[in-house]
């Protein structure tokens, strides 16, 4: 499944994803995001499952099997720049706002701001056609340390 998907993902002309594959894909974002600044911590890898949890109604076991399969997709997708026109590809603009909030969910996890998830988001944000403004209201909603 892993290697239809990254095919789909990588080949030259990409065709649209299915649903499944776009719960992959973005799951596979939060697992980049949170991997961006080379510290993988528990409180990230917590998120992330209790994110796709509630946006796909999955129960706990499901979205560990979901993480651990974007986990491998991550590791062998060196590409953001695919995964982010997938996913703006398959959601609408207002999902993508959740998205944007999900990923921020996930870079705040460690209490901590670091440049490189910093730049990961900025780059991934402009990805998905999301502007800094709303970018930076996303990431105030979800930052409860301001």
């Amino acid at each position: 499944m892993i290697s239809d998907l990254l095919k789909t993902l990588f080949a030259p002309a990409p065709e649209p994803i299915t649903d499944q594959d776009a719960r992959l894909a973005l799951t596979a974002l939060l697992v980049r995001v949170a991997r961006s600044d080379n510290a993988y911590e528990v409180s990230e890898i917590t998120r992330i499952d209790r994110i796709v949890a509630t946006r796909y109604g999955l129960d706990t076991a499901e979205a560990k099997d979901l993480r651990r399969e974007a986990e491998e997709l991550e590791a062998h997708a060196p590409d953001t720049v695919r995964f982010t026109r997938a996913i703006k590809d398959a959601v609408p603009y207002d999902d993508r706002l959740g998205v944007i909030e999900a990923l921020w969910q996930v870079a705040l996890a460690d209490g901590e701001r670091d440049h490189h998830e910093d730049s990961l988001m900025r780059m991934v944000a402009n990805l998905l056609g999301i502007n800094d403004r709303d970018s930076a209201l996303a990431r105030q909603r979800v930052d409860t340390s301001e």
